[in-house]
Parts: structure tokens; sequence; C-alpha cells
């Protein structure tokens, strides 16, 4: 042992580099968590019903896509005449041929009129029955489901809110980058402290995981309030200005029936697929996932998953869809308020959004909470207390409702001048600018309550959703300039037809990639840019699958039972 050691040795200088010890504030590895490979993973009860869940939900719309390719093949080859088949001799079934290919028989002239009568009562009834049967299998099939998706033609409905597809959909990209980046840090960085020391002060980053949390969230907040309102009063209009308490449940069950299909079918896949794949040596984080999943799937099933600790959710990142929905229950209650009287819906939603404001500012300076990003990997209290709860999260979406009231309701212009619009982005941008701004100068966390910190955590995200529903305004009153046709541009709408999905899937994505590495990932600028685009293109890819094949055939399925009936 001596002589090896003497052997690696010049003189009285080891010629083995010394290891540096984590317990230096200097080195720029940091400390993260491993775990051995499994070459075997059992299968549990809950998995396999997740597995079976996500098998049905595919089977059915690719099934159904097959029976009605098989019918329309039927019907194309039915109704080609062969020359000698005669024609019918009613008018109204002129050159018309059974699906068999013989000619269509005419009634027989000695008949009696009843039984004709109830010949065709039944032929009725059953051809009624098999339209609403095809009519949902229709629905169901990917031939439906497909068409428009990808398309980036206008609707009539796509005359107004052009800007917003543009907007939610660099929201998304700005959510992807973050997660990219936040989901590795938390994971498996062999850098850690030289990734912080880049990202901590250098606002370049703030659109990867620096500066402040999340405000893309917010815009997503602001968007849902908005259209929320508009689908209401859109809905009200069409059933006689009346709000009664069963539009009411309609327009409620019509959003869960929207989002659940897809939601509780990633939650499933998220579940089966971690639970089949071989673990890998980062394989924790889904780990805990799928505990979480089995304990409270519940939570998702019922929209209410953001109400518990952000170590007890299922699927972390579907805490959106709760408050979404739980915001989106408000809207009818502040709709009804501005019909009755429109100063008692100024007030309502003054104290409505100083009290979201003020619950955000009290925790913050009670619990120390940080408002920059990096440092709320170290906070736990601030995603348990603060992130994703409603009563510090509701005034974007608040500002989001009653931007989506005056719109529909304006009947003239808002902004009338050009100095009008001149100041509008000149405040709009500042606000932005500055917002950012100070999350870099607070980015330290005091010991003791501070009030720096307590305002602009109570504040940036309700001021961060005015900003951008003056950009909105602005592109709808045509002073949006060349921010208007960048954000309204036709490209954006086959990627906002996706998004959804998009948000859905790209955390599996990540959480997949990151647990199967073999060894910690180094953090560089070029490798993690990598990362996203690698990301962001398997995302698309897979939310438009996602998109035709569960979202869109249970979405139209609604639809269809509609006209059917």
């Amino acid at each position: 042992m001596h002589r090896g050691r003497d052997m690696l040795q010049w003189r009285d200088t080891s010629l083995i580099p010394p290891v540096p010890s984590v317990f230096m504030s200097d080195p720029r590895l940091g400390i993260f968590m491993t775990q051995c490979q499994s070459a075997h993973t059992p299968l549990d009860p809950f998995a396999v019903i997740c597995l079976f869940v996500c098998s049905v939900l595919v089977a059915v719309p690719l099934m159904a896509s097959l029976y009605v390719a098989l019918v329309k093949w039927k019907s194309q080859r039915g109704v080609t005449p062969s020359p000698n088949t005669p024609l019918t001799s009613g008018p109204s079934r002129y050159g018309s041929v059974l699906s068999n290919g013989s000619p269509a028989r005419q009634p027989d002239s000695g008949s009696s009129d009843n039984v004709a009568s109830d010949t065709d009562g039944k032929t009725s009834e059953d051809c009624s029955t098999k339209s609403r049967i095809l009519s949902c299998l229709e629905a169901l099939s990917l031939q439906g489901s497909c068409a428009g998706v990808l398309s980036a033609g206008r609707s009539a409905r796509a005359d107004s809110y052009s800007s917003l597809n543009g907007i939610r959909i660099l929201s998304l990209l700005w959510i992807i980058s973050g997660h990219t980046v936040q989901l590795s840090a938390w994971n498996n960085l062999d850098n850690d402290k030289q990734w912080r020391a880049d990202v901590e002060m250098n606002p370049l980053y703030v659109l990867a995981f620096s500066g402040p949390v999340y405000l893309a969230v917010d815009t997503f907040l602001l968007l849902g309030g908005l259209l929320s309102a508009k689908s209401l009063l859109a809905l009200i209009q069409r059933s006689e200005d009346k709000l009664n308490p069963g539009l009411v449940a309609r327009f409620l069950l019509k959003r869960f029936k929207r989002v659940q299909p897809l939601h509780l079918f990633m939650v499933c896949l998220a579940v089966g697929l971690f639970s089949v794949v071989q673990r890998g040596a980062f394989w924790f984080i889904a780990d805990d996932m799928v505990l979480n999943c089995k304990k409270y799937w519940w939570s998702n099933l019922l929209l209410v998953n953001n109400l518990f600790t952000i170590t007890d959710i299922c699927a972390p990142w579907t805490w959106y869809l709760s408050i979404d929905f739980q915001f989106y229950v408000t809207t009818p209650i502040l709709i009804a308020v501005y019909r009755w009287n429109k100063k008692v819906l100024v007030a309502v939603s003054v104290i409505l959004m100083v009290m979201s404001c003020l619950a955000g500012a009290l925790l913050t300076a009670i619990l120390h909470l940080p408002v920059h990003q990096p440092t709320t990997l170290s906070y736990e209290s601030y995603f348990q207390y603060y992130y994703n709860k409603p009563y510090t999260r509701y005034g974007p979406y608040l500002v989001g409702i009653l931007a989506g009231i005056y719109i529909t309701s304006k009947s003239g212009h808002f902004v009338r001048h050009r100095w009008q619009a001149a100041l509008g982005w000149l405040s709009s941008l500042s606000v932005m600018v500055i917002l950012v701004g100070l999350a870099y100068s607070l980015r330290e966390v005091p010991l003791s309550p501070s009030l720096p910190h307590a305002l602009y955590q109570g504040l940036h995200r309700t001021l961060w959703a005015m900003a951008v529903a003056w950009i909105i305004l602005a592109c709808e009153e045509g002073y949006g300039g060349f921010v208007d046709r960048f954000l309204s541009m036709s490209e954006w709408i086959p990627l906002s037809n996706i998004s959804f999905a998009c948000y859905l899937i790209h955390p599996i994505l990540i959480i997949l990639y990151n647990g199967k590495q073999e060894t910690p990932i180094h953090y560089t600028d070029l490798n993690f840019f990598y990362l996203f685009l690698g990301h962001t293109a398997l995302t698309l890819c897979l939310g438009y699958v996602l998109t035709v094949l569960i979202e869109k055939p249970f979405l139209f399925l609604k639809g269809s039972r509609g006209r059917a009936t």
C-alpha cells in the first residue's frame, strides 16, 4: 500500500488532485441525490388501472375511426351504379341504390296504407337511432378531430381576440423553458453552484428560470378570466338575455367536461409510464409523484389538488387546472353583479383585488417568502402557502374577467387619440420591465419582515396582468402596430389549438428525460438551449397526437349529441 502510494507522489507533492469539499463555499460542484437503478419494476393494481384507462381512452377513438372509415367505404362502394343497375322511378330517389348494389324498390301498389305507415315509422326511428350512433362515432373518430387542428385559416369566431393566440403560445414556451431548467436544477445538476452564480443576478435568464416566479402563469390566468367572461356573455345573449341557475350549471359543466378527459388521461399516463419504465439514477421525482397519485388521485378528479401542500399533489403541474376551474366558478357571480349594478361590480372587484394582494403581502412578511426564482428551491413554504393558492392568485383572473366584460360590451373605443395609445404602451412596458428588475433587486430573502418584499409579492402578479391586458386592448382597438401583427399571425392558430395538450405533456417528457440520466447534467447555456428545443419539438408532436386522439373527440362528442337530440 505504501509503495503504491509513493509511486503517485513526486517528492512531497501528490500527483492525485485534491477532491473539492462540498462543505466549502467556493466549489462549483453541488450536492445532488441519486438512487440505484432497478432492473425489474413490479406493477401494482393502481398502475394497472391507470394503464387500462389510458388504453380505453386511446382505443375508443381508434375503433370509431376504423368503423367510420369502413362505413364510408361501403357507402361509396354502394352508391356506385353498375351498367346493369336500373334507376328507381321515384322522383325523390332518382338514381339511388341500396348499399348492397340492388335498386331501391317501390312500395307495392296493393299494400294497405296502415302497413305502409307502420313501416315508414319504424324505418324513420331506426334511421334516427343509426344516425345518432354514427354521429357520435364520427365525433370520436380521427376523421372528425383532425379536421382544422393544424389549419391556419381564421373562422368567423376568430375575427376578434386574434392577439390571444400569440400571447398564449409565447407564455407556453416561457413555461416550457422554465420547467426545463427548474426540474433539472431540482434533480441532477453537477454544477449547481455555478448555475446559481450565473443566473441569480442576470436578467437575461428571465426566460429560463430566473427573476419573478412564472409570470407566464399569470398571463394564462388573465386569458382564462377574459375568455370565461366572453363565453358566458355570449351564452346569455343566445339564451334570450337570461342568466338563470340552469344556464350557469351548463356553463360550469361544459368547462368541467372540456378539461377533465385529457387531464385524467395525463394523470393515468404519468402513473402508468413511470411505473413500467425502468427506474434511472434520478428517478425520485417520478417515484414521489406516483406515490402522491395513489393517495390523492381524487383531488385531481374533483379539481382541488391545488389546496394540498406541494409535496402531496398528484402531477404537480396540474394545479393550474384546479385553480383555473375554481376561478371559473366566480365568473357567473361577477357577471350577475355586473348585470344588476355596474357600480357594485366595481366595488366588489376592488375589494376582491385588495384582499388577494393583501394575502400575498402578509404571507410574505410573516413567513419570509422569496420573490426570486432560484431561492424558491430552498423554501417549501413558498409553494405550500402562497404559490398555488386561490386567495393569492385571484388578481390576474379578476383583471381578465373585467377586461372580458369591457371588451365584449363596449360601444366605443377606449383609446381615442394616438398620445393616449403611446402613453398606454409606455406605461405597460415600463411596468413589465420594473417588475422583472425589482425581482433581482429583492433576490435576498430577509430574516425579518420586509415591507418592499411584501409589497412586491402582493402586487406584482396583478400589475403584470394589467400590463398584458393593455396589450390585448390596444391590439383590439387598432393601436397594436407591429406587436399586433406579430401576435395575430395566422401561424399561431394551429399551435394555439394544441396548447392545452402541450402544457400537460411537457413536464412528463422532462421528468422522464432527467430521471433516465445515468450521470448528472452539466449546465451550460448551449446544453439547456438544445434541451429546450428538443423538449419543445417533442411536446408539439405529442401535443398534436393527444389533441386529436383524446381532447377533440370528447369535445366534439358533446356538440354532436346536442345536434342529434
